[in-house]
């Protein structure tokens, strides 16, 4: 059956950015299958060959790398983990490589690391790399940069990278494929009575709630990884939509509007790019705690945030640093570029404009974060 809400959705849909799983890719063993390499880049193929952007985040490298190494079993260790990315992303790309060929596609391969989005250069220089390769008709296919990943600057899994390319490229679509059909209303492994949500308007409490705490035996992420994905593109003003790839022609179903999946809404209008980096992309350098004042004068009233709202400073930050706005409660509900240092805001902290002067003698900036300068995320 056609959904005319999913219609919608296809029609605007001029750049989509199509995540696949290690589950989806590989065998059980982690070995990559064949037969389903093939079937997405033969879709994948077509959804181009209809005049679309496509942009490739795909998981797998470990999971291919276990499978040349004959590991039975995922690594836990850092250094074994990055040896299998290492072995597995060049057998990864070979494969794509193979199954484009008769095609004629050139593929691209990108690997990124949580500091690729953190520097405002280097975000710009990843999005210009990405829109010339489209100029040039190549198949940028993206992964995270495993082999010199650590803990302190990994995204956590290949679903969240998704979700930033999406915003990255202001794709209107992020289309996540794993072994599961969408969002269930309970587990289905757990309760037989689950039925599958065919449309999410919003991504609160309560559908997260349904996510449970399962993982995939070879890939790092779970359902709760894909919704919290979800949340950051539809914020942004993107549509999600979540399904099987273990189904033979799920693009092609998802592309003539069939009822496939779980399909999550825009929460609002699309973002500018810059406020996508500055609210969704860069991570924070330190935290702004604020009164309920504050908070309510930044996050309803649209104004800037002055130093007499703020109550506490944390982290360790320059001028032009991304900083997070947190309440009471320390809840993030906004992102700025902050005017002052940390060591400088600490001292300015709780105080009126006219106590800085007496205090300090200057005042350059009045606002901690301007206006124009910040993002509500809440």
């Amino acid at each position: 059956m056609i959904d005319p809400v999913r219609q919608e959705v296809i029609a605007l849909a001029h750049t989509v950015v199509v995540k696949v799983g290690t589950n989806v890719l590989t065998r059980p063993n982690g070995a990559l299958e064949p037969a389903r390499v093939q079937a997405l880049a033969d879709q994948l193929q077509r959804l181009r060959a209809a005049g679309r952007k496509v942009a490739l985040v795909s998981s797998g490298a470990i999971g291919a790398g276990m499978g040349r190494l004959g590991l039975a079993k995922r690594p836990t260790d850092l250094r074994q983990l990055q040896a299998c990315a290492a072995v597995g992303q060049a057998f990864l790309m070979r494969a794509y490589e193979d199954c484009l060929a008769a095609h004629r596609v050139p593929t691209a391969q990108l690997l990124l690391t949580a500091g690729d989005f953190d520097s405002r250069t280097r975000y710009l220089n990843a999005r210009n790399t990405i829109l010339t390769l489209f100029e040039y008709g190549c198949l940028p296919i993206i992964n995270e940069n495993d082999t010199v990943s650590v803990a302190e600057i990994r995204f956590g899994d290949n679903d969240h990278l998704a979700a930033l390319v999406t915003n990255l490229l202001q794709a209107p679509l992020l289309i996540l494929l794993s072994v599961v059909d969408g969002l269930f209303t309970a587990d289905p492994k757990i309760d037989p009575t689950a039925q599958l949500v065919s449309t999410v308007p919003t991504i609160d409490a309560e559908v997260l709630d349904k996510a449970g705490a399962s993982r995939s035996a070879l890939g790092s992420g779970g359902m709760r990884s894909k919704l919290r994905a979800a949340r950051l593109a539809t914020a942004a003003g993107e549509s999600v939509l979540m399904a099987s790839g273990e189904r033979p022609d799920v693009l092609d179903a998802i592309f003539r509007a069939e009822a496939v999946g779980t399909l999550f809404l825009p929460h609002n209008t699309t973002m500018p790019a810059w406020k996508r980096w500055l609210g969704y992309a860069a991570r924070p350098r330190g935290r702004l705690m604020v009164d309920a004042g504050a908070r309510q004068a930044v996050q309803t009233q649209g104004r800037s945030l002055l130093p007499i709202g703020v109550v506490q400073v944390t982290g360790s930050f320059h001028k032009g640093d991304v900083v997070a706005l947190c309440d009471a409660d320390g809840l993030e509900f906004a992102r700025g570029l902050t005017n002052y240092s940390s060591a400088a805001a600490e001292r300015l902290c709780g105080l009126r404009t006219d106590q800085i002067r007496e205090r300090l003698g200057d005042l350059p900036y009045e606002e901690i974060v301007h206006r124009d300068n910040l993002v509500v995320v809440a």
